[in-house]
């Protein structure tokens, strides 16, 4: 049976699988106004196809933050002040891509719509980048002290393993988001993003090869849980396989549903590997932050596990209905307002 500390961390686990599953798409359909949308119609399509769901998306990521926090402040305190300008230009791409949505449309004006689109495509191609390598680091390992004090240089972070967790990740969350595009729209727009979505295929496939085999060489991921990482990956495979197979049967909704198994099963390896661990020092095991020496005391536990399982069905709840709500596909003669 699960203690409290491994349930919180199973938990967050599934707060990230469910942000980069939900964002992930938001983010793909951002860099995709710059990639498939032609017209200024066409772009602001794209954004309406995400209107209703991009803000209750980032939610989650905020719930997996606060729930660090008050679960396991030591990794929090550590994460977030060593990772400070990484999480600082993070937050101000979110900020920036946030803020273009709703002021796009509200001036007329070529040089006011270029810069906001610049806004939304830099803002939805940073944040997987940087994510992908801040767990690939994570994962990796970081200078990490007794006192839990983190001291990472510059090649610390940035890394050929790091740097191909964060294109991969970037990648994985394009196609994501052309299946969500292909699913939501109609005419030469779906094509273009079935056309795109197609063409990434392969270069997707090597990005997925290339960061296991340096997982495996920078990290010892496979040395410790390599047999069920190496099922992971199996079954990965598999819907590597049947999302290019539905991509070419046009069929958007079985396909999406691949893309996003590949996120969740994605982010759910990087879980598994680390645990019981939450980060791992590079400068020896001893100094490692684990599930039990950086979580909150039993009784902080136990207050957040009775309020979480009181309110996560509302939440869950509420998202459901609206994705039920928004769920037919749009056009150009659909109200646009951004």
């Amino acid at each position: 049976m699960l203690s409290l500390n491994e349930l919180w961390f199973v938990l967050i686990a599934v707060l990230f699988v469910g942000f980069f599953f939900l964002e992930g798409f938001d983010f793909g359909v951002g860099m995709s106004t710059r990639l498939v949308a032609r017209t200024d119609g066409e772009k602001r399509l794209l954004i309406n196809s995400i209107g209703p769901f991009w803000d209750g998306n980032e939610v989650w990521l905020l719930t997996a933050g606060g729930a660090m926090f008050a679960a396991f402040p030591n990794w929090y305190a550590t994460l977030f002040s060593g990772f400070y300008i990484p999480f600082v230009v993070l937050l101000l791409a979110l900020i920036a891509r946030g803020v273009a949505f709703e002021f796009r449309g509200k001036v007329g004006h070529r040089t006011w719509t270029a810069v906001w689109d610049w806004c939304i495509f830099l803002g939805s191609l940073l944040p997987p980048l940087l994510f992908g390598v801040a767990f690939a680091t994570m994962l990796k390992g970081l200078p990490i002290d007794s006192d839990m004090q983190m001291y990472a240089g510059f090649f610390d972070v940035i890394n050929p393993y790091s740097l191909v967790a964060g294109l991969t990740t970037v990648v994985l969350c394009l196609l994501h988001g052309l299946m969500f595009s292909a699913l939501r729209t109609t005419g030469q727009l779906r094509e273009r993003a079935h056309a795109l979505a197609h063409k990434l295929m392969i270069p997707l496939a090597v990005l997925f090869v290339l960061t296991a085999v340096l997982t495996a060489v920078y990290t010892d991921a496979f040395r410790v849980r390599g047999a069920v990482l190496i099922a992971m990956a199996a079954v990965g495979v598999v819907l590597f396989v049947l999302a290019g197979y539905f991509i070419s049967k046009r069929r958007e909704g079985w396909a999406f549903g691949m893309t996003g198994g590949l996120i969740a099963l994605a982010i759910s390896g990087i879980f598994v590997a680390l645990f019981p661990r939450v980060m791992v020092s590079s400068l020896g095991a001893a100094y490692d932050l684990t599930v039990y020496n950086a979580a909150s005391g039993p009784y902080s536990l136990k207050v957040m596990t009775i309020v979480a399982l009181t309110l996560l069905p509302f939440v869950l709840g509420y998202q459901i209905w609206s994705y039920f709500v928004f769920h037919k596909r749009l056009n150009e003669k659909t109200h646009l307002e951004y």
